[in-house]
């Protein structure tokens, strides 16, 4: 099963104290569980009256004749009791019972409750890893994948590598001490007997195996499956407007059942499988007492090499073993089941797809001359966008990236946030390589809103802080007066700690992208970028927005990605891109009197 439960068990390490407790306590659940049995056998020899008359101490010879010694002692402490007069043997024995059974039920709570600490550690553990990696990963990464699959990964999948991998943690003492001990017991009993017995075992755990080793391919199809219909519910929830205008709430749920309905069938092969291990291992158990239940009625009845106490206690050691058994049998398939969860979890966990700072990176503290694009060229899946670009953005300069859709505007802003890496050609701040720079001194330097407000269900205050965690109020308050965006939140019931809803769903489009903008002021970051900031307002909105972009880029070295060209009108430089290439570029006034494609794209928007 490759190398999943060496790495699984490697997440154990900060929590060996409580495998440590977890293993004493098994020891003495063990042997008290043994014990417990053991312990019939003198009040089966009293009620059976089969204990002989022995009024001298049995001498120890050693653990080979522990058994006469423990027979010899038990006839020797009846006999005392009897000729005291004291009556009270049975009352005596079935305090040893009580007690026993006490204590293996004792040590089996402790042996749980130690090994708690351990598996919900395991499963923060392996939680803070995941959500670490893919805040980490590369924008790359996430072209490829659903959302609703990686949600599913970090919560069903982790969850099932806790209900599998780790119940064999919680077992892996308990359950095989539980089988020596008895084991041992019995041999010390029959020798004969137990040999009988020895024979009935590997040939069980050879039928159980055989019967589970499906259950790994089709466990992965139900782990996947359960992202896909994951993914479709994040996708409705998002797109629910867009479903009720075009009416294709029929054609999702079709979609949806048609997830569902293989999910069901994948459920029930793997779920049938794994159900079949109790019964499989029980009837497998209830056989091999079959056989010992002839075997020692043989020795008891015909060959009178054993009595008839010792071989009831016998026969309650050899059903002892039965239930770690079926626990392990069990253990087994849950393992094969969570061989697909962990083959997801660590497909994450050693993906390398992200952005890292190289070693002795360089630290840059502030921005002073340029933002320098040489000869740069990006594709995605091997569809070029930018093609052998280069230009120079100046310290305190206003440029605008214009032109049609898929011309790889929001690529160049991408590149220079450094979301992406590029293969060919460099991007310079300073004429410093981005790569050299390292990453978080890099994106302390940017500023960025985007056309889609990213805002978070949290409080006014909470969503600014991102932006600089240690500002006061005060500042929180400047940065929204410069926004424009105090006017309404200074009428809010909480006013800045007031809660904003699922993506700022609370608040209009224009009042979102007026708290974005907010969060960039706060971080006060020497190059701006604006993706198409006011793109998806409205008039009066824009001219709200407008207003707050005019306050951010004073003073600022802005790239101002536009769709609206009435915004960059007067931006310093316009670069007018085709397919990844700048076909124009000048001001405003320069690009109208050439006549060229600017000229068309505007009076295409004043028309």
């Amino acid at each position: 099963m490759k190398n999943y439960f060496n790495r699984i068990f490697s997440y154990t390490i900060p929590y060996k104290k409580f495998f440590l407790l977890n293993i004493f306590t098994n020891i003495f659940y063990a042997l008290f569980g043994t014990l417990s049995m053991i312990s019939l056998f003198p009040m089966l020899k009293v009620l059976f009256n089969q204990t002989e008359s022995l009024t001298t101490k049995p001498i120890w010879a050693g653990f080979g004749d522990i058994a006469n010694y423990a027979e010899s002692y038990l006839n020797y402490f009846v006999t005392i009791k009897k000729t005291e007069g004291n009556n009270d043997v049975l009352i005596f024995m079935v305090s040893i019972i009580i007690i026993t059974f006490l204590l293996k039920n004792l040590f089996s709570y402790l042996s749980m409750f130690f090994i708690t600490f351990l598996k919900n550690g395991v499963v923060k553990d392996f939680r803070n890893d995941i959500y670490n990696k893919i805040v980490k990963l590369s924008m790359s990464y996430y072209s490829e994948k659903k959302k609703g699959d990686i949600v599913a990964r970090i919560s069903s999948d982790v969850l099932e590598i806790d209900n599998s991998f780790l119940t064999v943690f919680e077992l892996i003492i308990k359950e095989p001490l539980m089988i020596f001990f008895t084991l041992i017991s019995m041999y010390i009993i029959s020798p004969e007997l137990t040999g009988f017995v020895l024979i009935f075992i590997p040939l069980s755990a050879i039928f159980i195996s055989i019967v589970g080793k499906s259950l790994k391919r089709k466990s992965l199809k139900v782990q996947k499956e359960q992202g896909l219909f994951i993914s479709l519910v994040d996708e409705t929830l998002n797109g629910l407007k867009i479903v009720k205008i075009f009416n294709a709430e029929n054609a999702f749920s079709k979609k949806f059942y048609e997830s569902t309905n293989r999910l069901y069938k994948f459920s029930n092969s793997v779920i049938n499988r794994k159900n079949l291990a109790s019964p499989l291992s029980e009837f497998l158990g209830i056989c091999s007492i079959t056989a010992i239940l002839w075997y020692g009625g043989m020795m008891v009845l015909k060959e009178n090499s054993l009595d008839a106490s010792t071989f009831l206690v016998y026969l309650g050691l050899a059903y002892n073993i039965l239930t770690p058994a079926k626990a392990l049998s069990k253990a087994s398939y849950k393992v094969r089941k969570a061989y697909g969860a962990a083959e997801r979890v660590f497909e994450v966990l050693d993906d390398n797809r992200f952005i890292k700072s190289i070693d002795n990176s360089i630290s840059l503290k502030d921005f002073n001359y340029s933002v320098d694009f040489d000869n740069v060229s990006f594709s995605y899946d091997n569809e070029n966008v930018i093609k052998n670009l280069s230009f120079k953005i100046k310290k305190g300069e206003t440029v605008a990236l214009v032109g049609q859709s898929g011309s790889g505007k929001s690529t160049i802003a991408n590149l220079i946030s450094r979301f992406y890496d590029i293969p060919d050609g460099k991007i310079k701040i300073d004429d410093k390589n981005i790569k050299d720079i390292n990453l978080k001194s890099l994106r302390k330097l940017i500023g960025l809103v985007t056309q889609d407000s990213i805002l978070f269900n949290d409080s006014i205050k909470n969503n600014l802080l991102i932006g600089k965690e240690s500002a006061s109020d005060e500042e929180i308050i400047e940065a929204l007066k410069i926004a424009n965006a105090w006017e309404f939140v200074k009428e809010l019931p909480n006013t800045i700690e007031s809660n904003i809803g699922d993506s700022g769903n609370k608040l209009s489009g224009g009042q979102k992208q007026r708290l974005s903008i907010a969060r960039a002021v706060l971080k006060n970051p020497p190059i701006m970028i604006l993706d198409e900031a006011t793109s998806a307002l409205d008039s009066e909105s824009e001219h709200l927005v407008q207003i707050a972009l005019d306050n951010v880029m004073k003073n600022k070295t802005s790239l101002v990605i536009a769709h609206r060209l009435s915004t960059v009108q007067n931006a310093d430089n316009i670069l007018v891109l085709d397919k990844g290439k700048v076909i124009e570029s000048g001001k405003h006034k320069v690009l109208m009197e050439k006549g060229g494609i600017y000229t068309n794209l505007v009076r295409m928007q004043t028309i």
